[in-house]
Order: C-alpha cells, then structure tokens, then sequence
C-alpha cells in the first residue's frame, strides 16, 4: 500500500484549487453578436454564447430548448435592452428559471440602460407598428455610446468578480484606447458622407446615421415591423425623384426584394450593411465599422 503524508495531500489539494480557480470562467449569455463581441473584449478568459447570428433579427428569436439550457447555467445576461427582446427573454428567463439573470443590479445587463437613447417615446400603442417607447436599441453603432456601454460593462464584470478586478479594469482600459483611436479613423474616413441622404429599411443604422450626420429621409417599412407595400414603394419611388438619395440600404437579414425593386427603378446604389458582428466576414467591432464605413464610402461616394 502507497501511503500520501498529510502534507503531500495537502499540497495536492492546494495545487489542485489553484488550478480550478484559474480555469473557472464566467458563463455569460450574450443576447446579440456585438454584446458577444464586446465581452470578449473585457473579458477574453469568460465562456460567451451569443442567443442570435448577424443573420437574424433579433426582434423575433424563438425560445429554443438550446437557448434554455444555455441561460439556466449563466452567470450574467447582456442584452441590448429597450424592449428589442420583448418578444423572447422573458418567456426565456422564465423557462430557464435562473434567478442570477433576473437582477438587474448582478446578473441581467441592458445595455441601453446606460446611455440616453434616441427616439425616446411617450405613449406607444398598436397603431404606430413595432416601436420603442425607451428609445431606438440599436446603439451598436454609435462608438461613443458603446463606449459607454463597455465601461458600465466592466464594472459589472467587477462586481461579479471582484477577485479578477484589476485584469477587467486593464482590459477596458486597453479596449478605451484602441477604440478611441480608431474613431478618430473612422470619423476622418467618412467626412465625404456628411449630408448624405438615404433610404433604409427600419431604424437599424439609426445611430450611424446620427453619428455620421447622415440623413435618413425615407423607410422602406410603411410602420416599424411591416413589410414594404406596393403603394409605400410608389411612394418612395416619388420621393427619390424629389430628394437627392444617394443610396438605399437594408442589413443583411431583411428582404432585399423591396430595395432592389427600388433602386433599379431610380439607378440608387443598393447597398446591404452588416447589422452587427459576423456579417461580411467580420471578426469583432473594429472590423464591424471598418466594414461599414468602406461599404458605405464606396456606394455613396
């Protein structure tokens, strides 16, 4: 029989937490791709799972035995926020039934809770289609306001655990000042798009276009949440024979039909933008607006 010292097994225990400790990760459930994207900015070492791919609207997602199971063992929830999951989470944080991801104060992050948005509404009713009474949701593409974002992100990150406070704290701070770099990139690369005027469909790239000081001065969707109409398409169709548009653009997950029928009866440049991480090949946020800013340079310009 081999007989273990005392002090030999407690060294091996010890060893053995260490190990454990410096492989536990942080579950975290990312609603959209550019959430998942920006955690692994903040936090590279956490397990991210992303409920939806640049190919989906994130409006309408299923509440799929998959995405229960993967929200039952999080330890946080990132979302956009401002009811763009209204129509899912709750059935899925119901479902899941994990307390963690409920508080908003530990484990359930909005991300539109932390900025001032856009478009804000008093009253909302059936009438006015698939609108927002907290504001327009997708802020992804505002860098100042993601940037703002992150920084309550990482705090967050903090709270849930504190034992890794000062890797979180330097990686946001190494994320701050790549990504305030990289604006004065950007803003430089589309000075010609100032002015600009578009059509689009929905309010996806609203905060582009606020940012870019783009003007969006018609909407595919006759309301928010309905498809383009042949009489709202006639319509349009009178409005770029008014207005300079320089280019018609949807994301990569809503019906083209409609913008190409458009464009090939006014000779306006179609263009299809990435709506978020994934799309067009791109890897993370940085790639996300290089992406953008050349597609839209290039239709535009």
């Amino acid at each position: 029989m081999v007989r273990i010292s005392s002090k030999l097994l407690l060294v091996t225990l010890l060893c053995f937490g260490s190990v454990q400790s410096a492989v536990a990760k942080l579950n975290v459930f990312a609603c959209e791709p550019e959430y998942k994207a920006l955690m692994n900015e903040l936090a590279p070492n956490a397990k991210v799972y992303s409920a939806t791919t640049a190919m989906q609207d994130p409006h309408m997602i299923q509440a799929r035995p998959s995405l229960i199971a993967k929200l039952r063992r999080a330890d946080l929830l990132v979302c956009a926020g401002a009811e763009l999951e209204v129509g899912w989470l709750p059935m899925l944080q119901m479902k899941a039934a994990n307390s963690a991801v409920r508080n908003a104060n530990t484990g359930l992050f909005f991300g539109t809770d932390h900025i001032e948005t856009l478009d804000k509404l008093d009253k909302v009713d059936r009438s006015m289609g698939d609108v927002h009474a907290q504001g327009n949701p997708h802020i992804q593409f505002d860098p100042y306001r993601l940037l703002q974002v992150a920084d309550a992100l990482h705090q967050r990150l903090i709270k849930l655990d504190p034992e890794h406070q000062t890797e979180y704290q330097q990686n946001f701070a190494n994320f701050k000042q790549r990504w305030t770099q990289a604006i004065k990139g950007w803003e430089k690369k589309a000075a010609p798009l100032k002015g600009k005027q578009v059509i689009a469909y929905h309010s996806t790239f609203r905060y582009l276009f606020n940012w870019l000081r783009i003007k969006q001065v018609g909407d595919l969707e006759p309301k928010p949440g309905l498809p383009p109409s042949s009489s709202h398409l006639a319509s349009l169709l009178s409005l770029s024979n008014k207005e300079h548009v320089s280019a018609i653009v949807i994301t990569s997950y809503q019906d083209s039909k409609g913008g190409q029928w458009l464009s090939k009866k006014t000779d306006i440049p179609f263009l299809q933008l990435p709506a978020t991480v994934g799309a067009d090949n791109t890897q993370d946020l940085f790639q996300l607006y290089d992406t953008v800013i050349v597609k839209l340079n290039g239709a535009i310009q």
